[in-house]
């Protein structure tokens, strides 16, 4: 039986905010009186939409659409949208083996001790998660902290059959105080900021506060500064 080699063509269908394509796919069938039989089949697929702070907003309050937050556990525990469902694209990595065990310890003395951050790898379970609680009709607003694993996590349900999906362009380092209700202990775009880099920020704040009240105490005191510079021991 003679085969036919598959052939596909792409036609773009732009809207304001997402790219639609069509796909035509042609597969062989098969041979009836010498001729060949070729089933087309069309798909559709719809591209991520991306959208900014306020945009979001607008797509869960009127749009009905269902916030998913891919973060880690360490930052959705600090900060995350109010009634948001929590599929981490990327889970801690407690492996035990050597080569693990050595990244391990290389990130937690590194990234893991100036910036707070988990070592990690990818959620094997991630798309079947997701499948569990959703329908690939389900309208998804995916969130992260930067916007790189919003866009990661989007492509793969987009692979995997969702059709309306939507991300935060920079994610929600982005979006302004009080754009969203919020649970956690701090607001959502600083719920990227932990470990040394934080103490160091509160010991710079307290020293540049020290500083200027001494620059002020000096300029408007000089007399009663001159008199503590005497009581200071002699070098």
């Amino acid at each position: 039986m003679a085969g036919i080699g598959a052939s596909c063509s792409f036609l773009p269908s732009r809207s304001k905010l997402r790219t639609t394509w069509l796909q035509f796919e042609t597969h062989p069938g098969r041979k009836v009186s010498g001729k060949s039989i070729c089933r087309k089949k069309l798909k559709i697929r719809a591209d991520v939409t991306y959208v900014n702070g306020e945009e979001a907003k607008n797509l869960i309050a009127v749009e009905r659409y269902a916030v998913l937050d891919v973060r880690d556990n360490s930052q959705y525990n600090r900060a995350h949208i109010k009634s948001s469902y929590h599929v981490p694209l990327f889970i801690e990595n407690q492996d035990n083996d050597l080569g693990t065990i050595i990244k391990r310890t290389v990130h937690n003395n590194f990234s893991g001790l100036f910036f707070g951050l988990p070592f990690t790898k990818q959620n094997p379970e991630f798309v079947q998660s997701v499948k569990s609680q959703f329908s690939p009709e389900s309208k998804l607003l995916v969130v992260c902290q930067e916007g790189l694993r919003s866009a990661a996590a989007a492509n793969k349900l987009e692979e995997a059959g969702f059709q309306n999906i939507a991300c935060i362009t920079s994610g929600l380092q982005t979006v302004k105080p009080g754009t969203f209700d919020s649970v956690g202990s701090t607001e959502l775009q600083d719920a990227g900021k932990a470990g040394l880099v934080t103490v160091q920020g509160k010991i710079s704040a307290v020293l540049g506060t020290v500083l200027i009240c001494a620059f002020l105490f000096i300029t408007f005191f000089p007399e009663q500064a001159e008199k503590l510079f005497q009581l200071s021991p002699a070098s």
